[in-house]
């Protein structure tokens, strides 16, 4: 090779390793960078549970719900309640001072709850967290319309500190069937009295949708008559809990049609059990409800 050539090459190769570096740094930062933010249909909005996804922390939740199109993460904890905001999200839904075993229906708990929604109230609305869960609890021997009338005495008390702070106050309906054996707030007519007879815009039933198919079926009309009565929805699939998809009874596409028909402004959130990929299966729910 004449000395010529050879710098000739070596000068053409030299020129061409900042484009090679170029390009593979960019191919790099691609593949680390988080997925463009879907862009949904905005008729619902949509919020996941924190608890099915237990393997995967807060933040990588968020980082990926964020990307669908998902504006809520619910049932956190209050030192939870901060985290969505870092990713352009809210808690849509707060754990509060009862469990599902231990709830409202006795007396005995009304002046710990009272105090500690004094509390958790005024932080809830300053970080933005629109509600807040209190549960009925188990029976216990106890008879429904004893319950009925000791939880409406409890959250009748409740009510003037949620209205002063703009957070709505949510009792979920559960399944006493499968999953929560005893459970008192586990059929809609029993759950619609309640609402009544506390009579504040701040309290509402969460109808989950998978409980409530388990206890009573006919979800699209009770949905349709009782919509007034509900402030947020869960979703799962039935039998099993799991994704929402084909190997389960419900068809969700024709019940969020149903639930925004009924003028809802408030959250449905994803609380299924993933048995494949979860992220995958979030988007794939996620994608299912937005009609």
């Amino acid at each position: 090779m004449q000395r010529r050539d050879f710098i000739a090459t070596s000068v053409s190769a030299a020129a061409s390793i900042p484009l090679v570096t170029s390009l593979g740094q960019a191919a790099q930062s691609a593949a680390s960078a988080p997925p463009p933010i879907a862009k949904r249909k905005g008729h619902l909005r949509h919020s996941v549970s924190k608890w099915c996804f237990g393997g995967m922390s807060l933040e990588d939740l968020c980082t990926h719900a964020s990307a669908m199109g998902i504006e809520g993460i619910d049932l956190l904890n209050e030192n939870e309640w901060e985290t969505p905001k870092r990713f352009g999200m809210i808690c849509a839904l707060a754990n509060g001072p009862t469990t599902i075993s231990d709830g409202m229906n006795r007396v005995e708990n009304h002046d710990r709850v009272v105090k500690e929604c004094e509390r958790m109230l005024p932080l809830a609305a300053k970080a933005g967290v629109p509600s807040l869960m209190l549960f009925s609890g188990n029976r216990k021997g106890m008879s429904d319309s004893e319950g009925l009338r000791n939880c409406a005495i409890g959250l009748k008390r409740v009510m003037p500190i949620a209205q002063r702070h703009g957070v709505t106050i949510l009792m979920e309906l559960l399944n006493s069937r499968v999953d929560h054996g005893d459970y008192m707030c586990d059929r809609t007519p029993w759950g619609v009295e309640l609402v009544k007879q506390v009579g504040s815009d701040h309290f509402r039933l969460l109808y989950d949708i998978y409980h409530m198919q388990i206890m009573e079926g006919d979800v699209i009309r009770t949905i349709r008559n009782n919509h007034a009565f509900i402030g947020h929805y869960h979703t799962a699939g039935n039998p099993g809990r799991n994704e929402i998809d084909t190997t389960q009874e419900l068809y969700y596409p024709a019940i969020c049609s149903a639930i925004i028909a009924t003028g809802f402004k408030g959250f449905l959130a994803q609380e299924f059990i993933p048995r494949r990929d979860p992220m995958t299966s979030l988007r794939e729910a996620i994608d299912l409800c937005d009609v």
